[in-house]
């Protein structure tokens, strides 16, 4: 029992940090806008590098690009939160119910996984040379947030057990 608690409260901890940016994010748009909209435009990256025609420079497309990140972070939320719920329904439920509840649980991590692997560290951080930045540069935080959100799917994969 006490492991399926583990997997329930840190499912919850991820719904929960999600819904904590979501709500920044919403409440403070510009803030963060404002790190998507320079790490697109390159505009802090090292003087004279190669890679520089990559740069977006259009506010559109920073918007965009913005709004689908907090899209992202919104369905990463929701699928964490519901499979929180599916979890917490199922706690003392026999060890096949309880698996079939972790299913939205393990598509809203995945899905938070992908947004800081992709979107973070591949796009940002190597294709628009993020990690050039000194003041633009979220790479260490991409790479937390992906041990942490990975580390949380690895304990909630593991077998469960009768008991």
């Amino acid at each position: 029992m006490m492991l399926r608690v583990t997997k329930l409260s840190l499912v919850f901890g991820v719904a929960l940090f999600y819904a904590f940016v979501v709500f920044s994010n919403l409440t403070d748009y510009d803030s963060n806008y404002q790190f998507v909209r320079h790490v697109l435009m390159m505009d802090s990256t090292f003087p004279g590098n190669h890679g520089i025609w990559r740069a977006i420079n259009s506010p559109k497309v920073h918007t965009a690009f913005y709004l689908s990140i907090i899209a992202w972070e919104i369905a990463t939320m929701v699928l964490c939160g519901w499979g929180a719920l599916r979890l917490a329904k199922s706690l003392t439920s026999d060890a096949k119910t309880f698996r079939k509840g972790s299913d939205l649980a393990i598509a809203g991590l995945t899905l938070g996984l992908m947004m800081w692997l992709v979107a973070f560290l591949d796009v940002g951080g190597e294709w628009f040379l993020m990690w050039q930045s000194k003041t633009w540069n979220g790479q260490e935080t991409a790479f937390r947030m992906f041990a942490v959100v990975g580390i949380v799917l690895l304990v909630l994969v593991q077998p469960e057990v009768e008991e």
